[in-house]
C-alpha cells in the first residue's frame, strides 16, 4: 500500500490530486474545530458526560467529534448520507426516478441534483431540531430567535459545504470524496480512543498486567481489521458463457466472463439503518428532556441503548442486542433486494446471448441467481454482525467505550482499500497511454 502511494506521488498528475485531497482534509479538520457562534461550549460536553452516556456516540464518531464540540461541521455529512439512501429507495419506489436513473449520465446528474437539495433540507431540519431542543436547555448562551437562527444557518451551511468539498475531492482528487470525508472524521477520533484505552486498562497497572492488557487490545484490533478486510474482499464469481454468432466471415461472442457478487453486498448500510432506527427514540427522548425516569418507556429506552448491552450487572437489557442483530440481517436482505435485481440481470444476459453453464436461460437463471444471492447476503450479514458485536461485547463487559467500533472499522478499511484501488487504476491507465503514445 505504501509502495503504491510512493509510486503515485512520483507521477505529476496523480501527485496534484493527492495534494489537493490532502489540503481539503486540512480544511475539514479546521472546520471541525471552529465553534458555532452563540453556543455554550461546555453544554454538550456536560450533556455527553451526564445525560446521554452512549446515546449520541454513534453520531459523534461520524462527525469526528465536531458534534461534541458543536463546531460548524457538527452535522458533518450525515444529512448527505441519509439523503443518498432515501433517493436510492425512492428510485425503486417511483417509476419516473427509475427511468431517470436509466438515462445514463444525464439522469445521474439529475438525481445527484435532487440529492443535494434533499441534503440541504435535512440539514436544515436537523439543525433546527438541535437549536430548539438543546437551545432551550442551555446550548445557546442567549436563547432567542436570532441566536437560534444563526446556529441553524451555520450548521446547515457547514453540512452543505462539506458535501461540496466531498464532491470536489471526487472530481479533482482521488477516491470517493464523501467516503473520504467520513473516514477522516472517524480516524480523527482514534488517537483519543487509544488514549482512553491506555488510561483505562494500562496506566497505573503492574508491568505484567499492563503488557497483557496492551497485547489483548492490539490483538482485538488486528482481528477486527482482518475480519473487515476478509469481508470486504470476499466475493462469489458466477461464470457466464456467451454463445458464438457468425455474421458473414466474422465470429462474434464465444467468450467467458463472470458476475462478481460481493459477500458484503450492502456495505455498512444495514448497520447504519439498524443503529439509526434503534437510536431514534433515544435521541427524541433526549431532545425532549425525558427518558431518565422510571416506567416501561424508560426501560425500553435503556434496552435500545447499546451502552447497556452485554453488561453483567444489567444483562436483562441485552434484549436490545438481539433486536439489533435481527434488524441488521433484515436490512441486509432489504437493501440488497432493491439494489440487485436477478430478473434484470437474467434478462440482460439472455438478450446478449449469455447463459450460466448448466442453468437454462429465463426463470431457472433468475431462481439460481436469487438462491446464490440469498446465501451470500446471509453470510455477509452474519459477518457484519460479528464485527459489530465484538466491540459491543467488550464495551458492556469491560466498559471499553471507543468510537472505532465495527461500523467505523468497516468504513475506514473500505475507504482505504477503494482509494488504493483507484490510485492503482489511474496509474495503470497512465501506463497504457504512455505505451500507446510510444
Amino acid at each position: 500500500m505504501l509502495d503504491t502511494f510512493r509510486k503515485a506521488f512520483a507521477i505529476k498528475d496523480i501527485r496534484k490530486k493527492l495534494i489537493f485531497t490532502f489540503l481539503m482534509l486540512i480544511v475539514i479538520r479546521i472546520g471541525s474545530e471552529l465553534p458555532t457562534p452563540g453556543v455554550n461550549p461546555d453544554y454538550i460536553k456536560n450533556f455527553f458526560a451526564t445525560a446521554t452516556g452512549e446515546n449520541f456516540n454513534f453520531f459523534n464518531a461520524f462527525t469526528g467529534g465536531s458534534f461534541e464540540r458543536m463546531a460548524i461541521f457538527a452535522l458533518s455529512i450525515t444529512p448527505y448520507i441519509t439523503s443518498s439512501i432515501i433517493m436510492q429507495l425512492l428510485t425503486i419506489a417511483i417509476p419516473k426516478l427509475e427511468e431517470m436513473q436509466k438515462e445514463g449520465e444525464d439522469g445521474r446528474k439529475k438525481i445527484q441534483k435532487m440529492t443535494r437539495y434533499l441534503t440541504a433540507i435535512l440539514a436544515l431540519v436537523e439543525s433546527s431540531a438541535m437549536a430548539i431542543g438543546f437551545g432551550r436547555s442551555g446550548l445557546l448562551v442567549n436563547y432567542n430567535f436570532v441566536n437560534a437562527a444563526i446556529v441553524v444557518l451555520t450548521l446547515t451551511a457547514g453540512s452543505t459545504f462539506l458535501m461540496w468539498v466531498g464532491e470536489r475531492i471526487t472530481e479533482k482528487g482521488v477516491g470517493n470524496g464523501i467516503s473520504i470525508v467520513l473516514a477522516i472524521n472517524i480516524l480523527s477520533r482514534v488517537p483519543s480512543d487509544i488514549t482512553t484505552l491506555f488510561d483505562q486498562f494500562v496506566k497505573g497497572k503492574s508491568i505484567p498486567k499492563a503488557v497483557l492488557a496492551a497485547l489483548i487490545i492490539i490483538a482485538i484490533i488486528i482481528v477486527l481489521v482482518f475480519l473487515v478486510v476478509l469481508l470486504q474482499g470476499g466475493e462469489r464469481k458466477i461464470a457466464v458463457q456467451y454463445s458464438q454468432k457468425v455474421v458473414g466471415r466474422k465470429t462474434y461472442g464465444g467468450q467467458s466472463t463472470n458476475i462478481p457478487l460481493k459477500v458484503n453486498t450492502a456495505g455498512v448500510v444495514p448497520i447504519i439503518f439498524a443503529s439509526s432506527l434503534m437510536q431514534f427514540p433515544i435521541v427524541i427522548a433526549s431532545l425532549l428532556g425525558k427518558g431518565n425516569g422510571k416506567g416501561i418507556g424508560s426501560e425500553i429506552l435503556k434496552g435500545l441503548n447499546q451502552s447497556n448491552w452485554c453488561n453483567p450487572e444489567r444483562i436483562y437489557y441485552s434484549w436490545g442486542l438481539i433486536v439489533y442483530i435481527v434488524l441488521t440481517i433484515l436490512f441486509a436482505y432489504f437493501y440488497t433486494t432493491i439494489t440487485f435485481n436477478p430478473l434484470e440481470i437474467a434478462n440482460n444476459m439472455k438478450k446478449s446471448g449469455g447463459f450460466i453453464p448448466g442453468i437454462r436461460p429465463g426463470k431457472p437463471t433468475v431462481d439460481y441467481l436469487s438462491h446464490i444471492l440469498n446465501y451470500i447476503v446471509f453470510i455477509g450479514a452474519c459477518g457484519l454482525v460479528i464485527i459489530q458485536v465484538i466491540p459491543i461485547f467488550f464495551n458492556g463487559w469491560l466498559g471499553a467505550s471507543v468510537s472505532f467500533a465495527g461500523t467505523s472499522l468497516i468504513i475506514i478499511v473500505s475507504v482505504i482499500l477503494e482509494t488504493v484501488k483507484q490510485i492503482e487504476a489511474q496509474m495503470l491507465v497512465r501506463n497504457y497511454k504512455g505505451f500507446l503514445n510510444n
